[in-house]
Formats: C-alpha cells, sequence, structure tokens
C-alpha cells in the first residue's frame, strides 16, 4: 500500500522525508512548540533524521502514520500531523501535531485534522479516534472540542518531559459523531 497523500484547500499532506530534516528540527527544537508535546525539545539535527525514518518504519510496519504539511501556495513544511498507535484491525488509533510557531492562530492544523479525520473514517475504516494532550494545552483542547471529540479523563502521570511526570487528558472521537 503507497502512502495516502492528502489535500485540503491550502495544504498537501505528504509522506515524510529526508528534506523536510531542517526545518523539522527548527520545529521541534523550538521550547514553545513543544511545551506540551510529551517530548523534550530536539538538540541536534541528527535526531530529527532519526525520527523521520521511525516514522517510516511505524507506515510501513501499519502502526501509524505521519504526514508532513506543506503550504501548496509556497511548498513550505509547516509541522506534521498524524495517527499514533494506529489498529487497523482494531478500528482505533490516536491523533498528534505540532506546527511552527509562525503560521499559529491560521486554521491551518484545523484543516489539517479534518481531512485526516475524514480519511481515517472513511478510507481506513476507523471507528474511534483518540487523541492526548497536556490540561494546560488549550489550543489543542479547543482544536479537539471543535471537532466534537469529548474528554474522556485524566490519565495520571502519562507523559513524561523534562524530567518529570505530568498528567494527561484524554479525548475521543467516534466515527458516527464526526461531522466531515
Amino acid at each position: 500500500m503507497s502512502f495516502p497523500e492528502l489535500e485540503t484547500d491550502r495544504l498537501k499532506l505528504t509522506m515524510m522525508r529526508e528534506d523536510f530534516i531542517d526545518p523539522y528540527f527548527e520545529i521541534m527544537s523550538n521550547d514553545e512548540v513543544t511545551k506540551f508535546y510529551g517530548m523534550d525539545s530536539l538538540k541536534h539535527k541528527d535526531d530529527a533524521k532519526k525520527i523521520i525514518s521511525s516514522m517510516k518504519n511505524t507506515y510501513e510496519s501499519k502502526r501509524g502514520m505521519r504526514w508532513g504539511m506543506v503550504l501548496k501556495e509556497t511548498g513550505d513544511f509547516v509541522g506534521t500531523l498524524g495517527l499514533n498507535n494506529l489498529n487497523i484491525p482494531g478500528k482505533r488509533a490516536e491523533i498528534g501535531y505540532e506546527l511552527a510557531p509562525d503560521y499559529w492562530g491560521q486554521g491551518i492544523t484545523s484543516e489539517a485534522v479534518e481531512e485526516v479525520l475524514r480519511y481515517s473514517f472513511h478510507e481506513l475504516g476507523l471507528f474511534r479516534i483518540g487523541a492526548v494532550t497536556y490540561s494546560q494545552n488549550e489550543p489543542s483542547m479547543k482544536l479537539l472540542k471543535r471537532f466534537g471529540f469529548e474528554k474522556e479523563g485524566i490519565l495520571r502521570g502519562y507523559l513524561y518531559q523534562n524530567s518529570k511526570s505530568h498528567d494527561a487528558v484524554v479525548f475521543s472521537l467516534l466515527e458516527p459523531d464526526f461531522q466531515g
């Protein structure tokens, strides 16, 4: 199965590849981006290269898929989003995303999330999409709620970042509740 390339009005959602290493590193080495990400900021470009390689392996083993978000108008790589813990036989996955700060507040992540949800429910046949976020990450929780995700509860000590454990909020969206 070839990697599913998706498009929205402003974005091309494409497989992560080596020419994204520099902009991906720039995004993931920014403490503002990773503050609520669940992993420490990247310190070396080689780490970005390893992560992109692992994204390819995760896709090939059918455990997840990660799209690079590329602006159609400029060709700029602006972030990623994807399905983690993908379980096609179990009809479930978790969605995650990050975006370069220069593009925050422009609806880009929402546009990409809507297309990935559509693909997940209508093409992959998933029934449940989960999401895990820090309780302090108001923009992410607002985005999830806009798409109909419901808060299920708190995962105590679930995320380990910057040498300490943090609670996380878990959300879910079921296929019958998706309005896309």
